[in-house]
């Protein structure tokens, strides 16, 4: 198999190569309006362009750890573990260049397409535990291909293990100036192996469909759902009195008001990406930590990460921007935490909100936890949504 070798630093310096992104902050307008100019290269149909297989996609890239102990000193945490949220960066900036490795023409000189983060669709956690003292190798190709939409899935492994994690990333291709869609090369499968990884890669859209047209943003509970919302709060009643409002706080549990922690990010020109928005791995890690954050917290205790799912961009973020994060504890079960971040951008000239991501993260902590409470209607539907998150994690895990 033909299989492009890298370390992972290069990573972020190649995809400027392939679309001739500035390097300095000061001449990223010129940069952009010289992209413009590639339009002329689109496809105007998928039928124009060849078909590539998986192999033409396939990736491999080495984090030197164990090899380089400078660079240990950006990946390392106080538990002396690998900070997770480094590890989301590197998946990020690796997904985006197996995408571009699909659709590479190596006719021109710089690609036509601006690809980028439409969602996460599942990190699985294979091990506890990131050695910061073991290289990392990360492997990964296209396994799906739409019109205008690619599936690439990675692997992580180290030394001791062989294999730390798998991630689903769904990309989506642009036009030079990211405004409309724009066609990539199809997908030949070669063999019963790569037919059955890309209807994998069918069965995932149809359940990212399903699960968006059941949101509870837009349809009611389920009659199961809603007899737990009603159990829940008649757990909640005060028996003393014969009053829907008058609640009491079960044994063992917290309110889901006092689960949450915020934050806030001012966007400087060093997070940005390729296309001079905000990096989506610099959003994910800031997201991730702050979930870790306040899942410690509530917990009292160091929780460790199962799973992160559902990862939505759904707008982008700004240079200069001023992004809030607001960490919530929206599900429990066992001695599982269901964390959801939701961020937003404040424009501070006319005082908008607009969101741009929901994260999802599920944890595990080694300790009894208490059960986390809705009071609200609000609150009870972040609890079905989070249920049905860590439910839907427990299935994929098996």
């Amino acid at each position: 198999i033909s299989v492009l070798f890298l370390i992972i630093f290069p990573v972020r310096n190649r995809l400027r190569e392939i679309v001739g992104a500035s390097t300095n902050w000061k001449d990223h307008q010129q940069a952009l309006a010289e992209r413009a100019s590639l339009s002329q290269n689109l496809a105007k149909s998928q039928d124009e362009l060849p078909a590539k297989t998986m192999k033409d996609s396939a990736i491999e890239a080495h984090l030197p750890l164990g090899t380089q102990p400078a660079l240990r000193e950006k990946y390392l945490n106080y538990h002396n573990s690998v900070r997770f949220g480094r590890i989301l960066e590197d998946l990020d900036s690796l997904a985006v260049l197996i995408c571009y490795s699909h659709t590479w023409n190596e006719e021109l000189q710089r690609s036509p397409l601006s690809i980028v983060t439409a969602l996460v669709d599942q990190i699985d956690m294979r091990q506890n535990i990131i050695f910061p003292d073991c290289d990392i190798k990360f492997t990964g190709h296209v396994t799906w291909v739409g019109k205008t939409s690619i599936e690439a899935t990675m692997h992580m492994s180290q030394v001791l293990f062989s294999n730390v994690l798998d991630a689903t990333f769904v990309m989506v291709a642009r036009d030079p100036e990211n405004k409309r869609a724009a066609f990539v090369n199809p997908l030949k499968l070669e063999g019963p192996e790569e037919e059955a990884i890309f209807h994998q890669g069918e069965v995932n859209k149809t359940r990212r469909v399903e699960l968006s047209t059941a949101s509870l943003l837009k349809v009611a509970p389920t009659a199961e759902e809603r007899t737990l919302v009603h159990s829940l709060f008649l757990n909640t009643l005060d028996t003393r009195t014969v009053s829907f409002r008058s609640r009491v706080l079960p044994p063992n549990s917290m309110w889901m008001e006092d689960a949450k922690m915020k934050g806030l990010e001012i966007c400087h020109p060093q997070e940005r990406n390729i296309f001079n928005r905000i990096f989506g791995g610099f959003l994910m890690r800031k997201a991730y930590e702050l979930g870790w954050a306040n899942a410690c917290a509530f917990a009292g205790g160091r929780p460790t990460l199962v799973a992160v799912d559902d990862i939505v961009f759904r707008k982008p973020v700004e240079i200069g921007s001023l992004l809030l994060l607001s960490s919530q504890v929206c599900y429990t079960e066992g001695i599982h935490i269901q964390v959801r971040v939701h961020t937003e951008v404040l424009d501070p000239l006319t005082r908008q909100h607009n969101t741009t991501n929901v994260f999802h993260f599920t944890f595990r902590v080694e300790k009894d936890i208490p059960a986390i409470v809705p009071q609200s209607y609000g609150e009870s539907m972040l609890y079905l949504d989070g249920k049905r998150h860590f439910d839907e994690t427990m299935r994929s895990q098996g």
